[in-house]
């Protein structure tokens, strides 16, 4: 197996962004990528998977896509499943795991879907190899995704295992944490890629730190993969590839380097500012970050000019120092669609008075963000928080009042859309 095709599923919204990730980082023809619905497509050599999976933030996953037809019923998906030659990927020691994705799929049951598959796996292993391998529902070495549509069925080898946001470096965090891969989506947006030429970031709500973390390793040339490891490492194709997977490793180690610029994060709760203290230090990027409990209301700038990035904050993060809980507005999660008018309205005022010449970008499901801020946004982009709309509204500052809005970016909604 040397060509393959790859699906990277990802945050609805972010298609475009990772479509043009997967392209800077295989080099591939832009023929080779095409952008889908919930994801990207990818025509090209099985190292390929190895790069997507080191380099990439933005997807949530790598499929290996294995075969594919028509189905009817749940022995119809038998059938496909015994296309494969499975004696290729593991041997009978070695453990599955089936899970499946439905849409507006006839048949009823998910689980009994996934049985049929595992039967058919463990069948040809066992005409082939005289034994059969075992189900692991945690750390399988095999692990298989089912896409079910309304009358086509595929089938996946996922290639990473654990979900790609889990970088390796979390262990503690906050209440409702933000996905890494998100967070990234969030710089991606803003074409902040932690170069010398782009301007200080700040988070001043950090909550665990995971905006300051990716952007910290953006700027220090840090691989999200790098501190983890990946299903295909066990898996039958990939062997021949491990001598290049481990000089890939290599190469992103040595490519580390000093931060390019400068990140500032910080937050009104000494647990959370504590909390993403020591995940900069196992991210390995606590020297790029520099950390200060502060109230947003109250922060001063610490440059002249530079982009506030952060995912707003509820609950007992909005509570200033010294007061034990958090007003009951404040305490309502934005999922709830509950926010805190006085807070937003008091933020917006402190950026106009001390963050001139700065550039604001904040991701929540109020669409009515900006008139609570008294801000005319610049742009706003589509993206999913999980199951959750959400908009990332820029907010270009001035002293005083809101910049008249820039035009709309092609894709955006339009602004007061």
């Amino acid at each position: 197996m040397t060509e393959t095709v790859l699906f990277l599923p990802c945050a609805a919204g972010v298609e475009p962004l990772l479509a043009d990730e997967v392209q800077r980082i295989t080099a591939l023809d832009e023929r080779d990528i095409e952008p889908l619905r919930g994801g990207v497509r990818v025509h090209g050599p099985l190292s390929t998977a190895l790069q997507l999976n080191l380099h990439s933030r933005l997807a949530q996953r790598v499929l290996l896509e294995l075969t594919w037809g028509p189905y009817r019923d749940e022995d119809d998906l038998y059938e496909l499943a015994r296309r494969v030659r499975w004696e290729d990927w593991i041997t009978p020691r070695q453990t599955l795991r089936v899970d499946s994705t439905a849409q507006r799929s006839p048949l009823r049951s998910l689980n009994f879907a996934n049985l049929r598959i595992k039967d058919a796996v463990c069948d040809v292993m066992r005409e082939h190899c005289g034994e059969r391998p075992s189900v692991d529902t945690r750390h399988p070495d095999l692990p298989l995704v089912l896409h079910l549509g309304p009358e086509q069925a595929m089938l996946y080898v996922d290639l990473s295992g654990e979900a790609l946001f889990k970088r390796g470096w979390r262990e503690v965090q906050g209440e409702a944490p933000l996905k890494e891969t998100l967070a990234a989506a969030m710089l991606a947006a803003a074409g902040w890629q932690g170069r010398a030429e782009d301007p200080p970031l700040l988070d001043p709500c950090c909550g665990a730190g995971t905006i300051a973390i990716e952007a910290a390793q953006l700027a220090c040339g840090v691989a999200p993969g790098l501190q983890r490891r990946f299903a295909f490492e066990r898996l039958g194709p990939f062997r021949a590839l491990l001598p290049q997977w481990r000089e890939l490793q290599q190469a992103a180690r040595a490519a580390v380097h000093a931060p390019r610029t400068q990140v500032y994060a910080g937050d009104v709760a000494f647990r959370m500012t504590d909390f993403a203290t020591r995940n900069a230090e196992r991210a390995g990027v606590a020297q790029a970050i520099q950390f200060k409990t502060a109230d947003a209301l109250q922060r001063p700038a610490p440059a002249d000019a530079g982009v506030l990035m952060l995912n707003p904050p509820y609950g007992e993060r909005l509570a200033p120092k010294g007061h034990g809980q958090a007003p009951a507005a404040a305490r309502e999660s934005f999922e709830g669609g509950g926010s805190s008018e006085a807070f937003f309205a008091g933020l917006a005022s402190h950026w106009k008075r001390h963050y001139a010449g700065w550039t604001a970008w904040v991701l929540t499901p109020d669409m009515k963000l900006p008139s609570l801020m008294r801000l005319k946004e610049s742009r706003r982009v589509p993206m999913w928080n999980g199951p959750i709309e959400c908009r990332l509204f820029r907010f270009d500052l001035v002293a005083g009042s809101a910049r008249r809005a820039a035009p709309a970016t092609p894709g955006d909604d339009a602004p007061g859309a």
